[in-house]
């Protein structure tokens, strides 16, 4: 199976200087935890639900002042729409993300792969491992 077969499709991105606020309002709108942040036609980083209340409200600073270059996780990883989900599955594991951007050839996001859209369709042994591995560094 392949990672298009499985991927959310539609994802946009928005700009290191968007609001917290306002991501915070996509992300509720679209029924999303993570926002891609792009910025001269290249993904920079991603801002989850979890890092707007842990680098932004946990740190005392005025939630109306922060943008996403404030609180997001700098560098991206990603894989092809072409790619094998296992291969996807297992690259999410290794670096204990619960959603990858996916790209088509032409290095342009298409989608996300997320935990939520594996979970319906991976093998029941490449999920179970993956949760195990993801979930490990939380206890």
């Amino acid at each position: 199976m392949k990672v298009k077969e499985a991927m959310h499709k539609g994802v946009e991105w928005v700009g290191p200087d968007t609001p917290v606020l306002e991501l915070a309002k996509l992300m509720r709108k679209h029924d999303i935890g993570a926002v891609p942040i792009g910025e001269n036609d290249q993904l920079v980083g991603m801002v989850t639900d979890r890092d707007i209340v842990c680098k932004g409200l946990a740190e005392e600073s005025d939630p109306a002042r922060l943008t996403a270059r404030d609180v997001m996780t700098p560098g991206i990883h990603c894989c092809r729409d072409d790619d094998d989900l296992d291969k996807a599955v297992r690259h999410m594991e290794e670096l204990k993300i619960r959603r990858l951007p996916v790209i088509n050839k032409g290095k342009r996001m298409i989608g996300i792969l997320s935990l939520g859209d594996v979970s319906g369709i991976a093998p029941n042994g490449l999920l179970s491992e993956y949760v195990k591995t993801v979930s490990a560094h939380h206890h």
